[in-house]
């Protein structure tokens, strides 16, 4: 199988016994021209036989690598944050992380602003997928699945949200963070844009990001009260 193909959707056993799994495979996209999109982030980033830590990390082997593992690259506090929390570059990941890097890793170095082109994305996904090892490749393996989330409606991200609503509701989050915006070993969340805020608890809310507690805590919030919450962080004052 081409290394560019990934599973689609689980396996569907047939009849008692028959044992056969039935897969689905589509393209990530084109890596040719994942090779040109390439150019972004080849200021950074080094790829390919003899590729070497630069700006960024090497980036061969990246799907299936944890987050924050190259040996003695020096990484930022948040991307090595992420990668104890269990952050693994997959397809699903790296895509969100593609579209928008703060979003994923607040703390991020890398200044790249994000592909706002899903196609683009694909593209050089497809490319990078080139560089990684072979056992990425068995339809079975996670690397090569495509998440199926849906896309955050815009409706969603319209929300306005109600600030004093947010102040009730976040003495929940203040336990960890700091309305000051101090940073005391948990990144502040005081003065984030608004639909950051909302990007970022959607993404915990769709298991992208890992931190387990994170997870649990905005997988019981509606899309008003991140709305609410987002509007409240966003206007406190330092």
């Amino acid at each position: 199988m081409r290394e560019e193909l990934c599973l689609i959707l689980a396996l569907a056993l047939g009849g008692a016994g028959a044992g056969r799994a039935e897969t689905h495979v589509e393209a990530i996209g084109d890596p040719v021209r994942g090779a040109e999109i390439w150019i972004y982030c080849s200021g950074c980033h080094e790829i390919g036989p003899g590729a070497q830590a630069s700006i960024g990390p090497p980036l061969n082997g990246l799907f299936g690598r944890r987050a924050a593992s190259v040996a003695d690259f020096p990484y930022s506090k948040s991307m090595r944050r992420a990668g104890d929390d269990g952050l693994t570059w997959t397809l699903e990941t790296l895509d969100a992380y593609l579209e928008n890097p703060v979003v994923l890793v607040s703390g991020t170095r890398m200044s790249f602003p994000g592909l706002e082109d899903a196609a683009e994305r694909a593209d050089l996904l497809a490319f990078l997928r080139r560089y990684s090892d072979s056992p990425s490749d068995i339809p079975e393996a996670a690397p090569t699945a495509r998440a199926e989330d849906p896309v955050l409606p815009e409706a969603t991200l319209a929300l306005a949200g109600d600030p004093a609503w947010g102040e009730y509701l976040s003495s929940e989050c203040t336990t960890c963070h700091q309305r000051d915006g101090s940073d005391r070993g948990i990144p502040s969340i005081t003065l984030w844009p608004e639909r950051k805020f909302v990007l970022a608890m959607h993404a915990y809310k769709q298991k992208l990001r890992p931190h387990p507690v994170m997870r649990m805590m905005a997988g019981r919030l509606s899309d008003e009260e991140i709305a609410a919450l987002a509007a409240y962080f966003g206007g406190l004052g330092p």
